[in-house]
């Protein structure tokens, strides 16, 4: 997903994240006051948990400073909300350029006259107390950008995406951990099914009345998926080892052209931060070293990896139709849900969001998330890469600028979809649609498969 969107020594495990009622219950005021403060609570978190030494440093050439992405926060909302909606006059005018996300590729960013750690947290401060004066004074109606809050939300889940780049950038950096959570809940006993079959027909995609939905989630448009089987979960990791251990990584039958050239330039053969050691595979997670779980989701893949899984399983990547219409379609009703549980905002019970966690769920956790058809963890855990390139809806309109997603538009993407353990609530819902380059590992990437169902002359699957 693009960075620049205003839309990737101890501590606590996450800031709390207030409930929020679903749109059209909630005054439009309340809710973006409690996602801003969710957000900057996290951004904080997130910040303090290290010395200054690691804010400026950078911990790999693909992720910025977290000094950067502070500033930057900071930067957006101040265009956004003082100057845009606001009307005030610009503070920092001077930094613009310097926390420009499209002029400044990261592994460049280092380089740049940045805000000392001091400074971009007051800078930053001083903005967010003048967005809540803009936030009481303004009247939530009468511009697309200023209706239910639009604006508003819109600037917390760019700070809530930069806080989950943050967390990228967290694990990616050497040394102790600094970051801690509980552990998720425990799957509950019982067998689930391996497959869900999803009937075949037509659904709603995207959406036209979920006020804060970004303009690449837009327009609602009826879709037809023929009938299809979809994993009941994500792909474990016990399941991709034994797609390692039968020589996946070596057999060039399984990989897309651009995909074997990748892992044979790099010498890729495994998902990114693991390694064998003594016939285990270990992996190191935020500063902690442990044996790879088998029955948790699989995690840092790239698309090639989770496509080249796919055939080897003898099976595909869904479409991102069919795992929205998987995710959100009620057969009963017709009718096309918020989530896959129902309207309502996702809680701790239904789905790993939020850094409430700092790892996935076992595979078959949060039964109350499960969707009509009964497939779990649709929502949460890892981002899941769909067979889709990212490409505009019919009667896509850009909105509030054609960066936020029409210059992505094409084949150099894929989608991915379900948010994951990292993401907050307010940046992920069943519509939400992420998109990243088929070569990126360091997300929080997994996936999961279908197969085409067959259908019998009566039309049964």
């Amino acid at each position: 997903m693009s960075e620049n969107q205003p839309a990737g020594t101890a501590g606590p495990s996450r800031a709390p994240s207030p409930a929020v009622s679903p749109p059209g219950e909630a005054d439009p005021r309340i809710r973006a006051l409690d996602a801003l403060v969710a957000a900057r609570g996290r951004t904080a978190l997130l910040t303090e948990c290290v010395d200054e030494g690691e804010l400026t440093a950078q911990h790999s050439p693909l992720m910025s400073p977290l000094v950067w992405d502070l500033a930057h926060i900071g930067n957006q909302e101040e265009q956004w909300l003082l100057r845009t909606v606001g009307g005030r006059q610009a503070l920092r005018p001077d930094i613009d350029s310097v926390y420009d996300a499209f002029e400044h590729p990261r592994a460049s960013r280092p380089s740049l006259p940045l805000l000392a750690p001091a400074e971009a947290r007051s800078y930053a401060a001083d903005v967010r107390g003048r967005v809540l004066e803009v936030l009481e004074r303004t009247a939530l109606e009468g511009t697309p950008l200023v209706d239910a809050a639009f604006a508003f939300g819109m600037i917390a889940q760019h700070e809530q995406q930069h806080d989950e780049t943050m967390l990228i950038t967290h694990q990616l950096r050497r040394g102790p951990a600094a970051l801690t959570a509980p552990e998720p809940p425990d799957r509950p006993p019982g067998a689930l099914p391996a497959e869900v079959l999803v009937p075949g027909g037509p659904f709603t995609m995207g959406t036209s009345t979920e006020p804060w939905a970004l303009d690449n989630e837009r327009p609602a448009h009826r879709r037809d998926v023929p009938a299809f089987w979809i994993d009941t979960t994500p792909v474990t990791c016990g399941a991709f080892a034994a797609f390692i251990d039968d020589g996946g990584y070596g057999e060039r039958r399984w990989w897309a052209d651009e995909g074997w050239d990748q892992i044979r330039r790099h010498g890729i053969g495994a998902p990114l931060f693991w390694r064998r050691e003594g016939g285990a595979w270990l992996r190191r997670r935020f500063g902690v070293t442990e044996e790879v779980p088998a029955d948790e989701p699989v995690l840092h893949v790239s698309w090639y990896e989770a496509d080249a899984y796919a055939r080897w399983a003898g099976r595909r990547l869904p479409t991102e139709a069919e795992w929205e219409k998987a995710a959100r379609h009620d057969p009963e009703s017709g009718r096309s849900r918020r989530y896959p549980w129902g309207d309502a905002d996702p809680g701790p019970d239904q789905a790993n969001l939020g850094q409430r966690h700092l790892r996935p769920a076992r595979a078959g956790s949060y039964p109350a998330g499960e969707s009509p058809l009964g497939v779990r963890q649709l929502i949460g855990d890892v981002w899941e890469w769909t067979a889709s390139d990212f490409l505009p809806y019919p009667g896509f309109v850009a909105f509030p600028y054609r960066e936020y997603s029409e210059v992505f538009f094409g084949p150099a993407h894929k989608v991915l979809r379900g948010g994951a353990f990292g993401v907050d609530q307010v940046a992920c819902r069943g519509t939400f649609r992420n998109w990243d380059l088929p070569v990126r590992r360091q997300i929080f990437s997994g996936f999961r498969t279908a197969r085409d169902a067959r259908v019998r002359q009566d039309g049964a699957a």
